[in-house]
This record gives C-alpha cells, sequence and structure tokens, in this order.
C-alpha cells in the first residue's frame, strides 16, 4: 500500500520543512513528490510534525521471567503509544542473556509479541569473553560494573580489561562503584529513609565508576557508551574529556527528578543510579544542548505495585517510562528548554548513530517508514490508570502535559493512532529485529 503524509512540517536531517512524505512496502520512497501521484491512502498531518519514530537504546521489559512485572506486549504497546519504533533491551531477564542462544531466544519472544522493532543486548559476566567476541543479531555488549544480580557483576579489573581488549562489538555500562555503594550501604544498614538511597548511591559511586570505563575505553581504543548519567560531576568529566571513543546518555528521570522529590513521590522516584540534585538536573540538560551528552533513553525498568510501594529498602529500583518519555520531552519544547529539532536529535537519530542501526533514526528516501505524527498543541494528563505498561503506574501520575504522539508507523504499518473512541493498537502486527552494522544479522 502507498500512503501519502501531507501537510504535516517535517523533521528532517538537515532541515524543517512543509513537505509531503511517501511511504510504500515498509520504505519510505519519496519526499516532496510532484503533484498527482496516485496512492491508496492519505494522511492529512495539517498542524502536526512527523519524526522520525524514537529508539530508546535501555529498556528492561522483563521477559524471559519475569513477567508479572511487564512483557514485551505490554511493553512494545507502550512504546508505540510513546512513539518509540525501536527498543534495545537489557539482559538481566532470567535467564540471563549471555549467550547467542539467550539473544535468539528472546528475539523469537519479540517476533511473536513485539508491535515495533527491538534488539537486545548480550550481557557480560567475569568469565564469557568466547560468547561475546562470536555475538551477532545484537546492539552490543552490556557490562553491570555495579548494581547487578547474579553473575552480570563484572567489577574486577582483569575481566574488564579482558573485555575491551578481545571484543569489537560496542560496550555500554552501568556505572556506579560497587565498593563505595557497599561502603556507604553499610553506614546507612537499617534506614527507613527513602532519601538515603542517593546517598547509599552518591555522586561518587557514579564519577568513580564512569571515570574508571573511560579509561579502559581510550586505552583499548573501544567504542564505549555512558549509559544514564546522574551526576553534573559525570557530565563535566565528559565534557572535557571528549573521548573519540566514548559517547553518553541521560535518562528521562535524571532530567526531571532530584532528592527534593522524594518527599512528594517516595519508592516511585527510587533508581539505580540514584536521583540526585536540582543542581545535577541543571547540568545535565546543559550537557544536552551543549551536545557533551548525546541521547535521551528511558531506562524503563518497572515493577508490580505492590513490590513497589514497600517500604525502603525493600523497594525494589525502577521506573517503567516509555509511554510518557517523547511527550515529556515536548512539554520542554512547548516551555522553551530545547527544539523540536533537538529531540529528534537526542531521541531519534543520535542513538541510530551510536549503535550503528540501520536505516532508522531520519526521515531520509530508503529508510524505514518508522515515524511519529505528534500534536505539540494535545495537553493531556499522565495517569496511572491509563498507563499501558502492565505495571499500570507512573511517577509522572497527575502531571499535565502539551504535546504528544498521535500516530505511529513501524515499517509503514500505522501500530498506533490517537483516536476520539480511545487509543487504537493493530492486534495483528508484528516488528522486526532491527539490523547493526556491519554485523552478520
Amino acid at each position: 500500500m502507498k500512503t501519502l503524509i501531507k501537510n504535516a512540517t517535517v523533521i528532517l536531517p538537515e532541515e524543517s520543512r512543509d513537505v509531503d512524505v511517501v511511504i510504500e512496502a515498509g520504505k519510505i520512497t519519496d519526499i516532496a513528490p510532484g503533484h498527482g501521484l496516485a496512492v491508496d491512502d492519505v494522511v492529512d498531518g495539517a498542524g502536526k510534525f512527523l519524526i522520525p519514530g524514537v529508539i530508546d537504546d535501555q529498556v528492561h521489559f522483563r521477559e524471559p521471567g519475569l513477567t508479572h512485572k511487564e512483557d514485551i506486549a505490554h511493553a512494545s504497546r507502550a512504546c508505540a503509544k510513546g512513539g518509540i519504533t525501536t527498543f534495545l533491551e537489557m539482559p538481566n531477564t532470567i535467564p540471563h542473556a549471555i549467550t547467542q542462544q539467550g539473544i535468539d531466544e528472546k528475539i523469537a519472544i519479540a517476533e511473536r509479541n513485539s508491535l515495533v522493532n527491538f534488539g537486545f543486548y548480550i550481557g557480560a559476566t567475569p568469565n564469557n569473553v568466547r560468547e561475546l567476541k562470536k555475538a551477532k543479531r545484537t546492539p552490543g555488549i552490556k557490562i553491570f560494573i555495579g548494581s547487578s544480580t547474579g553473575n552480570l557483576l563484572v567489577d574486577q579489573q582483569e575481566a574488564l580489561e579482558e573485555i575491551f581488549a578481545e571484543t569489537t562489538l560496542p560496550i555500554t555500562a552501568h556505572c556506579e562503584d560497587e565498593s563505595t555503594v557497599r561502603t556507604n550501604a553499610e553506614k546507612y544498614r537499617g534506614s527507613r529513609d527513602i532519601a538515603d538511597h542517593s546517598r547509599v548511591r552518591d555522586h561518587q559511586a557514579a564519577i568513580i565508576a564512569t571515570r574508571r570505563a573511560v579509561d579502559l575505553a581510550n586505552r583499548h581504543q573501544h567504542h564505549f557508551h555512558v549509559l544514564h548519567v546522574s551526576t553534573g560531576a559525570e557530565a563535566e568529566f565528559l565534557a572535557a574529556e571528549a573521548s573519540p571513543y566514548v559517547t553518553a546518555e541521560v535518562c528521562v528521570h535524571h532530567l526531571f527528578f532530584n532528592v527534593d522529590d522524594y518527599a512528594r513521590l517516595g519508592s516511585r522516584i527510587k533508581m539505580n543510579p540514584s536521583i540526585k540534585n536540582k543542581a545535577d538536573n541543571e547540568r545535565l540538560w546543559q550537557a544536552l544542548l551543549n551536545n557533551e551528552i548525546t541521547v535521551v533513553a528511558t531506562d524503563h525498568a518497572p515493577h508490580t505495585k505492590e513490590e513497589k510501594f514497600a517500604i525502603y529498602p525493600e523497594c525494589p529500583s525502577g521506573l517503567p517510562a516509555v509511554e510518557n518519555s517523547l511527550a515529556l520531552m515536548l512539554n520542554q519544547v512547548n516551555k522553551g528548554t530545547c527544539t523540536l529539532e533537538q529531540v529528534v536529535g537526542w531521541m531519534c537519530s543520535a542513538p541510530a548513530k551510536v549503535w550503528k542501526i540501520r536505516n532508522k533514526g531520519a526521515i531520509k528516501v530508503g529508510y524505514d517508514a518508522d515515524l511519529c505524527l505528534v500534536d505539540l498543541h494535545r495537553e493531556h494528563q499522565v495517569l496511572d490508570e491509563n498507563q499501558v505498561s502492565k505495571c499500570q503506574w507512573t511517577p509522572w501520575h497527575g502531571e499535565k502535559l502539551r504535546g504528544k504522539a498521535v500516530q505511529t508507523w513501524v515499517h509503514g504499518q500505522v501500530v498506533y493512532k490517537d483516536t476520539e473512541n480511545g487509543d487504537y493498537f493493530d492486534p495483528d502486527f508484528r516488528g522486526q529485529p532491527a539490523l547493526f552494522g556491519l554485523q552478520d544479522n
């Protein structure tokens, strides 16, 4: 089917223009076509903006093994509603995705259940370098330098050196220094004060681990992506370092929440790395605007209400965000904090570039027709009961936002539409595995 999207302002790689876009057979086939083009369907985007589908490069969708919290079917619908057309999922499921077989099994689950496109990281352990060296159909290697379970924790220098030296896939990591966290945890043992979570997982834990990982990347000349930068100190370090081997991201909760919010939101914002100070919020925003940090992601990591709302420290870390991340950023566009073009850079083109995802992240002829129609004027309230995510709660409950995704295409198929009768999701369409770099996918 050939579809014409007309009258929208299109965010193109070089500029934003009022042009028509043609999609057919899952691809963008023409931009600004001549008059009289025969098409099967016309979408009127008057007053709206057409952007590339968002790529969220850090999510935890809990399948297999933890599907009482979340699963790919629910989470991918939440992605579609939030304008996300590709997600990259972390390996700490049950079992851990630490072998090629584990990656292939997760891909098979997603091929059956995901409404949007997908990729799955392979997890590093202290002794699986052989698996990491031969891995394919994956964006890269995930290392938990801190904050992990089972055999995914890799904090011994010898093991880290081996992974950086002997593998070729991009590496990403959770950077919190384990010894610092353990020392702080002993200091605050027995506390029931949720704010102590940010004292246990403090600024030092973050910056020590980030410095360590960047040093490894530079010495081994290995592409390394710093996940969920949470402190101004890390932002300052990354700006000063400006390494050609290092990229970095910030997550929406570290942009919008700080320790002052514990009194209001409690365990809803308990995260690893922890929420920091207002000054950290401000420095992270500045790092984005200065292009020192290039990616905005979610670290979507839901738990059930019963688990999440337990008393500290029994309440687990993690929050859901894929459904609201784009809307939160669009609201900032309306506030004048940033431009829509910058949001597209941070959430679409930059993650595609970092992970070398083929034919995604931009509106270009020949690229996949993964698209999102945005209404910057659409006002809506975020509510727990309206969340598509299986956990059905959000730390942004009650917030009123301006701007949201109103229609999402994956490979040219409408998978989500905001209609007068409520949310429409395509019940039958399934996304495809993302293709990465020069791998044999």
